[in-house]
């Protein structure tokens, strides 16, 4: 998956937020199917969903667009395939994920869409959401069902689904879900998921606490922020990509480990810390990173 500082989610009903979201500076967007729409309203916010990916595709927008549909218990997921899968969607965020038998049959459902309507084979990819008691204690298993999977996130936020199934009481300290976050962590990076991301923080108006709520992802080990507010887009923009300064100190130990390499030693010196290749590979990483996201020390 590309590396997503942020990805915005928007009401699907509300054609005019997509842009909004545009505004904002997010990486990606997530047409929102299922809790922000009204039950009444979701054959209409299909049609909405469509015709925003078919108008941004054709407009070259930045942001990859992503939907996420109504979960398979809920009986919509069918209808939502079918009117959202398209040139031009990134791929799928699936609430309430239970089993990676959901995750299998999806993938021989998308499968055939894609088939039928001349889509890039394997082209929708899959962002899962664990908001259920049993997908936290299967999810090395689920994150492993299809290689349509990239990216997990899941066990945050104050009095939602994934508070009431599992029982905790959500703090902005986050130790209640210090192990179910860690433990998505090493799900994602030990099936070749490197982009893990977090989320959400559902107080918009405190933005020094959606700081610290990254800043504490990131420490870690997710990449990204899903955000459920514009206000929240910059800061997630922020902390989840390497400074300048960052990147420029990554070029320096580079230089000087490839000098002493050249020199006929495999560790060096460098502005007062040891370092060896696996520093090295470290700060190519961040390099990668930093180039992704075109910014340049």
């Amino acid at each position: 998956m590309k590396p997503y500082r942020s990805m915005l989610f928007v009401p699907g009903h509300k054609a005019a937020w997509a842009d909004k979201g545009i505004a904002s500076g997010a990486d990606a967007l997530i047409l929102d199917l299922e809790d922000s729409v009204p039950a009444a309203e979701k054959d209409q916010a299909r049609e909405t969903i469509a015709g925003t990916i078919d108008r941004l595709t054709a407009d070259g927008v930045r942001p990859d667009l992503w939907v996420r549909a109504n979960p398979e218990v809920s009986g919509l997921l069918s209808a939502d395939l079918e009117a959202v899968v398209r040139p031009g969607l990134a791929g799928l965020f699936l609430a309430k994920v239970f089993t990676a038998r959901e995750i299998v049959r999806l993938d021989g459902v998308l499968t055939h869409i894609e088939q039928r309507d001349g889509l890039e084979p394997g082209s929708v990819k899959l962002i899962l959401s664990f908001e259920t008691a049993t997908s936290m204690a299967h999810c090395e298993e689920i994150a492993a069902a299809s290689p349509r999977v990239a990216s997990l996130l899941g066990a945050t936020g104050p009095n939602a689904d994934v508070g009431r199934e599992l029982g905790f009481e959500f703090t902005p300290a986050g130790l209640e879900t210090l192990y179910l976050r860690s433990r998505l962590v090493l799900a994602a990076r030990s099936n070749g998921l490197h982009h893990p991301v977090a989320g959400v923080w559902q107080d918009i108006k405190d933005l020094d606490g959606c700081r610290r709520f990254c800043l504490d992802n990131r420490g870690l080990g997710y990449r990204g922020l899903v955000a459920i507010h514009p206000s929240h887009v910059a800061v997630a923009n922020e902390v989840f990509a390497p400074s300048p300064e960052q990147v420029e100190q990554s070029r320096r130990m580079i230089a000087a480990f490839r000098e002493a390499e050249a020199a006929g030693s495999a560790a060096v010196d460098f502005e007062g810390q040891h370092i060896d290749i696996a520093h090295v590979k470290t700060a190519e990483g961040v390099i990668e990173l930093a180039d992704a996201l075109s910014i340049h020390a």
